[in-house]
């Protein structure tokens, strides 16, 4: 069985708390995930801050041709510094996403870690290098303008309220 390992880090010119106040906020996922993956929540009434062994249940669409139900759990939580979700039911045999921030002389350094493996042996192991690393690559992307663009944003309000 393949294991893949996806890793991406990105500085985000704010404070720390203000940080992970967005990336600990259920909602905010949405915010930052690739309309084409049509993504929706359909757990109700999500809570404004995640909880450890906090379930949550989405639909997706990581391929054109391909839509699915994907329940992750929030598994370990350090206030400030990480949390981890992991998939439990979902396109993955296995997933597990660490969330790091620390603090950097450019605002935060938020590091991502992906760990996954795919179902289906050699079809899967196809997949991840016809498909999967590529489309990985293009949500965190993605991820990482409209996470810019939100707190260049949330910076200039700031700053004109002043």
């Amino acid at each position: 069985m393949a294991f893949y390992q996806y890793q991406r880090r990105q500085f985000i010119e704010s404070s720390l708390q203000d940080v992970w106040n967005f990336i600990a906020t259920p909602t905010n996922l949405s915010k930052i995930t690739p309309p084409s993956m049509g993504f929706d929540i359909l757990t109700p009434d999500l809570p404004s801050q995640m909880y450890e062994g906090m379930i949550i249940h989405y639909r997706v669409k990581p391929l054109p041709f391909y839509h699915t139900e994907w329940i992750t759990e929030i598994t370990h939580i350090k206030h400030g510094e990480y949390f981890v979700d992991e998939q439990r039911v979902g396109p993955y045999r296995m997933w597990h996403h660490l969330h790091r921030l620390t603090e950097s002389s450019q605002g935060v350094e938020m590091i991502d870690t992906v760990s996954y493996q795919l179902p289906f042996g050699l079809i899967g192991r196809l997949g991840n290098q016809l498909i999967v690393k590529d489309r990985l690559k293009q949500i965190f992307e993605y991820r990482e303008k409209a996470i810019t663009e939100y707190f260049a944003e949330n910076r200039d309000l700031q700053i004109r309220r002043v």
